[in-house]
């Protein structure tokens, strides 16, 4: 066997630019995530207005069937 020593990489890097650096990936991960907020947002409220909608169905539903059957026992 070889006896080969892996060497890790390593790099030196200015704290000030590598804290510039950090900041701005900060600032785009805010953006991102305020973005997948809105998108998330709008689809609640998408599937928030259907289901409205089939409630409001099923229980105009069940009244017109109520009416239809107490109206002969009414007249």
């Amino acid at each position: 066997m070889d006896s080969v020593q892996e060497k890790i990489p390593a790099v030196v890097v200015d704290p000030d630019d590598f804290n510039e650096v950090l900041k701005r990936l900060n600032e785009i991960d805010e953006k991102i995530e305020f973005v997948n907020s809105e998108i998330a947002q709008r689809i609640g409220k998408k599937v928030g207005r259907d289901i409205g909608i089939l409630y409001g169905a099923v229980a105009g539903i069940i009244m017109f069937l109520l009416y239809i059957s107490i109206s002969p026992i009414l007249f």
